[in-house]
């Protein structure tokens, strides 16, 4: 089966607090696809700075609007803009800053490998 979706103007559930901010933002995702450890979807964040940790698993994330600074735990610093494609491994942990309400696809992997091994 297909999925086709305009994840640039796809509506998106009503956004909720998002649990590790430090601003207050609200956040709303929309799961696309999901099958085992794999999974997709279209996620939206107000303005303000959160904490993340990807913890288990790689996420692969396309921007599709907005502005973003990251700042992982070691100090590398990158900042995100329409276009910009980001891979956060298993094990990756920071900051990100939301400039301008963001919205990008994602995919996240379960890291643990066949046979679960990592």
């Amino acid at each position: 089966m297909t999925h086709l979706t305009d994840a640039v103007s796809v509506s998106l559930p009503p956004a909720v607090p998002k649990p590790t901010s430090l601003t207050g933002q609200r956040e709303s995702t929309l799961e696309l696809w999901r099958d085992g450890g794999a999974e997709t979807g279209v996620w939206e964040c107000e303005p303000g700075t959160f904490t993340a940790v990807r913890d288990g698993f790689h996420e692969i994330c396309q921007i599709l609007t907005g502005r973003a600074t990251l700042t992982t735990e070691d100090g590398e610093v990158t900042e995100l803009v329409p276009g910009s494609t980001v891979v956060l491994p298993d094990g990756w942990k920071g900051t990100w800053v939301v400039h301008e309400t963001m919205r990008k696809t994602y995919v996240m992997i379960d890291a643990v490998a066949p046979g679960g091994t990592r």
